[in-house]
């Protein structure tokens, strides 16, 4: 029989606001991801010689966040110095690509337990900060149309035909799931409170959350991506899609995901493993996927991913219970419903990004957690993660509650 990865456990941060006044601002990057670490031993009685390898999603691996910062945060938590680490980076879906990464080595053999996370301190390093081709070479950029993400948002719901009144509606219902969600305790199970230096709370609640939002206030915002494209990119989106006669700029701060700090840690491990440990498994990272997509509308990658996941494990998505899609922008998210013809119901059930904000390297990972407790929570079985990727990519993952 094939080995298989079950999780074991599931914690992350709360997400705080990814500015110089938010909670998480006193707390460098490295602290965030070691307590995330010391949460997973300490609530598992964990002994870390069993852990054979962490891997945490990073975006901006520079200055605090740079230098291999998952071995960094395995030392800081106290972990036996066996336990080696490495970093990985697609963007936005680091954190997920982090705990796929993590599942894989114990599908193969080469660990028998493993830590699948991320981190990010937005407000500390700032993102973009590492730089790179496709942001300053146009050599790299004009052969493939590619457009700046919001400017490729506005686009995508372009095409899609997608209103003001329809991308807000979906942020302001994103804001209400997460309030409700935080009222009934449905995070309790997966929040770790974050505490500064002198081991007092920072923070132990989402800060970016905005129950009380309306279409009615979302409607007072100005488009945030209007005059980059007016200034160049419209005329290069217009270019690769040359049935559009004009881009409709509706996306603005409050129907995109919000810049926060935070962090997660995903315990996986073989059924073997899990018993030496005497843990008892909570479900299983059933399979994962990743797709490039095309990188002038950057975003779309998520129901391809999705499709080519679910073929490779023979489901459909009417066999998907819930289905957790990183808020990157609201349109990405009507895009996959419309799609693949998922309810509302099914989705985002308890908000997100928009909602809570966007750690880039963590979101994954914490979407991982999210999903098993509302699998666990509600007696269902099967949930997909999945994110849009800068670049022009999609990931995913199928997680079964056991």
């Amino acid at each position: 029989m094939a080995r298989q990865a079950f999780i074991y456990d599931a914690v992350r941060s709360p997400r705080g606001r990814g500015k110089p006044d938010g909670g998480l601002h006193p707390v460098t990057a490295v602290s965030l991801g070691a307590q995330m670490l010391e949460a997973v031993r300490d609530r598992n009685e964990l002994d870390t010689a069993l852990v054979d390898d962490v891997v945490f999603g990073c975006v901006d691996a520079v200055g605090e966040q740079g230098g291999v910062i998952t071995r960094t945060a395995i030392l800081r938590a106290g972990y036996d110095t066996s336990v080696a680490g490495v970093q990985v980076n697609r963007f936005c879906g680091s954190g997920l690509e982090a705990c796929s990464s993590a599942a894989a080595k114990v599908i193969s053999g080469e660990a028998e337990m493993a830590i699948g996370g991320g981190v990010a301190s937005m407000s500390r390093v700032q993102m973009g900060i590492e730089g790179g081709a496709i942001a300053t070479d146009p050599t790299s950029m004009f052969a493939n149309y590619t457009l700046p993400q919001g400017v490729a948002a506005d686009l995508l719901a372009t095409l899609d035909g997608l209103s003001r009144d329809d991308v807000d509606a979906y942020a302001a219902e994103s804001q209400r799931r997460a309030a409700t969600a935080w009222t009934e305790g449905r995070f309790a199970r997966s929040i770790v409170p974050v505490k500064d230096q002198l081991g007092m709370v920072a923070l132990d609640r989402d800060e970016h959350v905005r129950g009380d939002t309306t279409v009615e206030t979302l409607g007072k915002l100005k488009p945030a991506f209007a005059q980059m494209g007016e200034m160049l990119f419209d005329s290069v989106a217009r270019q690769r899609y040359p049935q559009v006669d004009k881009i409709s700029h509706i996306h603005h701060a409050g129907n995109s995901a919000g810049i926060v700090d935070g962090a997660a840690a995903v315990l996986i491990g073989s059924a073997e493993a899990g018993t030496r440990a005497g843990l008892k498994p909570r479900g299983i990272l059933r399979g994962a996927a990743s797709i490039g997509s095309e990188p002038a509308l950057m975003l779309s990658g998520p129901t391809p991913v999705v499709e080519k996941l679910l073929r490779a494990q023979g489901m459909t998505p009417s066999d998907i219970d819930l289905f957790e899609l990183n808020e990157a922008f609201a349109a990405v998210v009507l895009r996959m419903m419309s799609s693949l013809n998922i309810p509302h119901e099914k989705m985002n059930v308890n908000g997100g990004a928009i909602a809570m904000g966007h750690p880039l390297g963590a979101t994954g990972a914490m979407l991982v957690g999210t999903v098993l407790d509302e699998l666990e929570r509600t007696g269902k079985e099967f949930g997909v993660v999945a994110l849009c990727v800068g670049g022009g990519m999609g990931t995913a993952a199928l997680i079964q509650r056991v």
